[in-house]
């Protein structure tokens, strides 16, 4: 704080650079860990798929847990930080771990290891993550200087998920060739490269936490509200639109979620070549700042001309479009990656579209259930957010998984063929059924989920503003 009571520069800017931290950790484990342990190592993708499904979902049913306990401690550096510090210790140290897996371990003995290490990494981050975000009402005056707050984070959050997605491929071939000597596999470059990507990320996940706890003085008087899973699903029962919405945001999310957990196995063994990791990372890197762009600018514009639920349509609309000519093209024998950039743009805007839009869509169902339920839920349906996106998380990777299965594909099926090209040693049909579980089952569920918000969701610009004035003349009443 400076002496106006405000929060200062460096407050804000050590806050945003824990953002950064923190998600350059998480998108590492959420975009790689399937790869690294089923195409590096060759865990069974089934034996993933199951491991990666239980975890997030206990991890989920974790989050108001964590948030009990958060919520109870007292200390004298208060109630947020020491968890986020302990959180942020014990999770960077599970990271590396996690991405350092005994070379002598194989069959039944690495599956075990890959779970005990990702259930303990999920533990672990949400013993950070859930004290990260609840202090914020800890340190701000809350109105404007709150709001500005959380969006400066998230942007922060948005560029750590940004960094690993356009550096961690290259960097770990980098790393791999640098320690891993002359004359070894590729998959040992790309195991000995993530070991050593994963420290120096760790590393810096805990420099930029000790500095945010540093600079950030949290107030003793802080509340937080930590609801429980029964609160979360009652509120759900008794709020049928923030059933619509809760239902749509699994779905597209889980639709979503199962290309960016393909994407990597398209470029490596689909669009193939020497240099597919150098288009892979320009692909991300072209489809990272889409969604952004299309969070800051382009929702904002359409929304000057559509209302929410408008473009909710036209983002979904964008996004099966783009996945229909990414099948078209994908299964032409084009070579450019340039190419990809036309798909790419209406999935990755349409992703950052509708980030926002079902943030908004929430934010309705409040007003609607304190007027149906004179009750407002509103750090209960948040919550549900968060919840709602693991479970997809953990759905969407399971699927993922058993598409991998079921094609056989991975290094072992193809380097025998070729160790610098590996599309080389897959069968057509196996390229066929990557490019049909990466377009055709997203296809589907968002057509699902369009015709599920078209018939369950009521919340029209006017019907919100006619819900606000009954909450306005109920309360006039009462007083």
């Amino acid at each position: 704080m400076n002496e106006n009571g405000k929060l200062s520069g460096a407050a804000k800017a050590s806050y945003g650079l824990g953002a950064v931290g923190k998600d350059m950790v998480y998108m590492l484990s959420a975009s790689y860990i399937l790869y690294y342990f089923q195409d590096i190592l060759g865990v069974s993708a089934a034996a993933m798929g199951v491991i990666l499904m239980v975890a997030r979902v206990f991890d989920a049913f974790n989050d108001p847990i964590m948030g009990a306990v958060v919520a109870k401690t007292k200390t004298r550096f208060g109630k947020f930080r020491p968890w986020l510090l302990i959180g942020t210790l014990t999770n960077a140290v599970v990271l590396i771990m996690m991405f350092s897996a005994p070379p002598a371990l194989s069959g039944s003995g690495l599956v075990a290891y890959a779970a005990i290490t990702y259930i303990l990494w999920g533990v672990t981050y949400t013993m950070m993550d859930i004290p990260y975000w609840s202090m914020i009402p800890a340190f701000t005056e809350g109105g404007k200087e709150r709001e500005g707050l959380t969006t400066l984070a998230r942007s922060c959050a948005g560029v750590g998920s940004a960094l690993i997605t356009i550096v961690t491929v290259m960097a770990v071939s980098a790393l791999g060739h640098m320690f891993g000597g002359e004359g070894i596999a590729d998959r040992e470059i790309e195991r000995i490269g993530f070991s050593y990507f994963t420290i120096i990320v760790a590393a810096l996940f805990v420099i930029f936490t000790v500095i945010c706890c540093l600079n950030v003085k949290e107030k003793s008087t802080a509340h937080m509200e930590t609801p429980s899973i029964g609160e979360m699903f009652k509120a759900l029962i008794q709020n049928d639109q923030a059933m619509a919405v809760v239902v749509s945001i699994v779905i597209v999310n889980c639709s979503i979620y199962i290309t960016s957990n393909l994407v990597i196995y398209f470029f490596k063994y689909d669009f193939g070549g020497e240099g597919w990791r150098g288009a892979y990372t320009l692909f991300s890197t072209f489809g990272g700042g889409i969604q952004i762009l299309a969070m800051m600018i382009l929702y904002p514009f359409l929304r000057r001309f559509f209302t929410s639920i408008r473009i909710y349509f036209i983002s979904m609309g964008m996004a099966i479009a783009g996945y229909i000519s990414l099948l078209i093209l994908a299964s032409t024998s084009m070579s450019s990656v340039y190419a990809l950039f036309v798909p790419g743009f209406f999935i990755f805007a349409a992703n950052g579209m509708l980030a926002v839009i079902t943030t908004v869509f929430l934010a309705n169902t409040v007003d609607y259930g304190e007027l149906k339920n004179n009750r407002r839920d509103e750090s209960v349906i948040f919550s549900m957010q968060t919840f709602v996106v693991k479970l997809a998380s953990g759905v969407s990777a399971f699927i993922a998984a058993l598409s991998l299965q079921v094609l056989a594909l991975s290094n072992d099926t193809a380097e025998t063929a070729s160790a610098i090209d590996y599309s080389l040693g897959v069968s057509v049909m196996q390229k066929m059924g990557l490019r049909m579980t990466m377009t055709v089952v997203p296809i589907i569920g968002l057509v699902f989920a369009i015709f599920w918000f078209k018939h369950k969701y009521i919340l029209t610009d006017e019907k919100i503003e006619e819900i606000e004035r009954q909450i306005e003349n109920r309360k006039k009443k009462v007083a």
